[in-house]
This record gives structure tokens, sequence and C-alpha cells, in this order.
């Protein structure tokens, strides 16, 4: 499932603490951390709302542990005061807030695109097409936090998140990394100006970082009279038409 392997991406990362409110389609990362807290050594909450879950694996954060939290797009409106704080003040062990959008309202009142918040925040966001990339994403998007100092965002959809598929696993780390709060250590967003100039220094190293990423990549031929660019989901429904209009061959498309 595609949540599962998002969980498994975020123990392959080391992750120490991890918060949630419920709501489909996200729930069941966190059901799925919780049966294993108690053997990897994890600290695995439902917190009371989206925001006091953010709160939570911050405060991870902010002790030098990485932390997780998710939730479904409704949630992170809740969570966005706090949020569109938290860019400004950034982080300092990785931080990776997961969001679970619903097209289509299967499980939900309402339709909501959760990208905007990254682009309301300057806040880098990773978008899984596929189960593989749902875990190697999670535990990526730990790196890139820790490197960047910014909390990061993983955008998911329905049909990632409740559709099944293989997925090939790497080792669990080991090592039980000590909580350490440092006191000079000032997590405030203010002033304000200084500290979105300092944000937006943040992002340009994100671009810097984002032209190496392994997960951009090219599949087609040399010339192709027609290209399409897509990311997350609408990678999967492209190759879909490759194979149904049996054009495979043509767009150099191996599988």
């Amino acid at each position: 499932m595609g949540n599962e392997a998002i969980a498994r991406g975020a123990l392959e990362a080391g992750v120490k603490v991890c918060a949630a409110y419920p709501g489909n389609p996200s729930s069941e990362i966190i059901g799925s951390l919780a049966k294993v807290a108690e053997e990897m050594g994890i600290h695995v909450e439902w917190s009371i709302n989206e925001k006091v879950a953010l709160e939570v694996a911050t405060a991870a954060s902010f002790a030098g542990l990485r932390g997780l939290c998710a939730m479904k797009q409704n949630g992170l409106n809740v969570a966005s005061d706090f949020l569109l704080n938290l860019n400004l003040s950034g982080s300092r062990g990785g931080l990776v807030l997961v969001v679970a959008d619903d097209p289509a309202g299967v499980s939900s009142s309402n339709e909501e695109d959760s990208r905007i918040y990254a682009k309301l925040g300057d806040l880098p966001l990773f978008e899984p097409a596929s189960f593989q990339e749902a875990k190697e994403m999670t535990r990526s998007a730990f790196e890139f936090s820790e490197k960047l100092g910014l909390p990061v965002l993983i955008r998911s959809v329905t049909r990632v998140s409740h559709a099944r598929g293989n997925v090939c696993l790497d080792e669990l780390p080991r090592s039980s990394p000590k909580p350490r709060f440092e006191g000079w250590l000032r997590f405030t967003s203010l002033p304000a100006t200084s500290s979105h100039q300092l944000l937006h220094e943040k992002l340009n190293k994100a671009k810097e970082m984002a032209e190496g990423s392994p997960f951009n990549f090219y599949r087609g031929g040399e010339k192709p009279e027609l290209l399409v660019v897509t990311s997350g989901s609408g990678w999967m429904y492209s190759l879909e038409v490759l194979i149904n209009l049996n054009l495979r061959r043509e767009s150099g498309c191996s599988n």
C-alpha cells in the first residue's frame, strides 16, 4: 500500500517521532508506524488535531531527531497557521509533513490541491508517482530537510496512498540518536523580513539540489514530436495511455 511505503521510507530514514490526526486517505501511515513503534523504539501518537501533530513532530526536530507528521488535505488547513511560521523559523532534525489529497472526494467532503501550501510557504515538496517512489521520496525528504533546515512536504493522493504494488526494501538503521535541545538556538520567525530573506536563500539551495535529483528522469525518443511533462499520479496515468494506445515502442519506453 502506498501509505505503508511512506511509513517504510520514514523508518529507513531513522524517524524517531511520528504524529498524526486520522483522516483518509492518510490514516494508514501512522497506523503502520504504530504497529512497529515498540520494536523500532520510536514514539508514535494520534494527536488531538493536525496542528498539534505538526507541533509534536517539530519538537522532535528542534531536539535534533527526525520527525514525521501525516494528515489529509483538510488537516493541512488546520495546521497551516503553524506551518507558515515554521517555514521562517526553520527546523533542525529532518522534518517531513505528509499530506494525502483526495481527488474526487472518495472519502472527503471536499477536493483540495495541497501543493499550494508549498508555494505559499516557499517550501520543498515531493510528489511520488508510484509505491517505490513513495518510499524513496520519503527517505530522501528527511535528508533534504536536514540539509536545508526546513520542513519538507510530501503530497500523496488516494490513488497512490490506497493502491497497492511491489516495493523493494532497504536496510533499517540501527542507530539511536539522543534528543538534545540547545538552549542558545532561537527557533522563532521574528524578525519576519530577515527570516523571509533567509528562507528564499534556502529555497534557491533546494532548487540546486533538485536539479540533480534522481527523481527527475526522461523516458522517450531523442527527438519526440510530443513531450508530456508530468509528476505524481499524472505520470502513471500518462504511462497507462501509452500502454493502451500501444505507443510504448515509438516513445522509447521499455516497460
